[in-house]
């Protein structure tokens, strides 16, 4: 069996997505050849689905990942298909996001986000920033505690879905919230700048595990924040 019939073979099947360990099954629909080609691709978690207990618990990071994610991936690439698109890079997307379809605006910043959400969070974290941006957070809010304060209102009175933003611009920080998977990059955003910290106030982020209570899901991300992870976004912004 050469290459291509070992592939269709497979795409008969249930499609495994992220790294082999994690054993998530996504739609069993999924084309594994189109997803060989597709220009958007969903990188594997860097840490494992229960790494994150028992701040965030390892059924939600299974669907979060594996299902919600993995969805905003394939969604991108059939909405892209055939169009111009197809061939810019994600960025370049949301930049002018007010000239794509609905489709790409929500599936683009859908894959955007999630992709920067895995990043920022670790096993073993938390804590408080150091060095050059824990200054700049003392500078620019009074301090680490203040600033806590400000992005939690951000996620807490965000209405609806939507995320929680830390960003840098113009040599300041400011904290704001964008709705569905809106993000700080596209033109249409209210917050504007270079994403440093965000985190996902979709009910599908926390309701397993913490229901209707979100201050209570904001208060347990702190514990698994990687600010070396976001110190590194600073320095480059």
């Amino acid at each position: 069996m050469n290459r291509t019939d070992f592939l269709r073979t497979l795409a008969g099947g249930t499609f495994a997505v992220g790294a082999i360990g994690n054993q998530v099954f996504a739609d069993s629909s999924f084309d594994l050849l189109n997803a060989e080609t597709a220009p958007f691709k969903q990188a594997s978690l860097p840490y494992d689905f229960a790494a994150l207990e028992p701040y965030i618990d390892k059924l939600t990071m299974e669907i979060h990942y594996g299902k919600h994610h993995a969805a905003y991936v394939k969604n991108l690439n059939d909405a892209v298909k055939g169009t111009a698109f197809e061939s810019k890079s994600l960025e370049d997307i949301l930049k002018t996001i007010s000239k794509a379809p609905a489709a790409i605006r929500n599936n683009g910043g859908g894959h955007w986000n999630h992709t920067f959400f895995w990043e920022i969070m670790g096993p073993q974290k938390g804590g408080e920033p150091k060095g050059a941006l824990a200054d700049a957070i003392k500078s620019q809010f009074g301090s680490f505690e203040k600033f806590k304060e400000e992005f939690a209102k951000a996620g807490a009175t965000r209405f609806g879905s939507g995320w929680a933003w830390l960003v840098a611009k113009g040599g300041k920080l400011s904290i704001g919230s964008t709705a569905n998977q809106d993000n700080p990059l596209m033109d249409v955003s209210d917050i504007k700048g270079t994403p440093l910290l965000a985190l996902d106030v979709w009910e599908h982020a926390y309701y397993l595990h913490y229901q209707n209570k979100r201050p209570d899901y904001i208060k347990a991300f702190w514990n698994v924040v990687n600010w070396d992870k976001v110190a590194e976004k600073f320095k480059k912004a």
